[in-house]
């Protein structure tokens, strides 16, 4: 079965997209972080509609993996309730996915 997740957030600013992405890659909790182009987010906020210009990241990992990477998110995130959303793979190339896995085997704290 593959277990390889797509996970989406959405940052403010090109540094913290870079500080998130960094920190999983070098923890081992993503095997691989793409940071985005800029996009116009437009979304409620306590009642208003708001617009902004954010940085997407598209997080790989695992479902094994998942529990750190939202961690960490929720932790490095400057927002108050950041997007995190997982989205299972329907398929992909084995090889690739393989890596994947590999690469997201975060150490387990003794």
């Amino acid at each position: 079965m593959n277990d390889v997740l797509i996970v989406l957030t959405n940052c403010p600013d090109p540094e913290s997209a870079r500080r998130i992405a960094l920190h999983l890659v070098e923890q081992r909790m993503a095997a691989c972080v793409n940071q985005l182009a800029p996009v116009q987010s437009t979304y409620r906020w306590n009642g208003t509609v708001e617009s902004a210009v954010e940085v997407p990241l598209l997080i790989k990992c695992t479902r094994e993996s998942y529990p750190l990477v939202e961690h960490a998110v929720r932790e490095l995130h400057p927002y108050e309730v950041p997007e995190v959303i997982a989205l299972p793979l329907a398929a992909g190339y084995a090889p690739y996915l393989r890596w994947v896995a590999d690469e997201s085997r975060a150490p387990r704290s003794a």
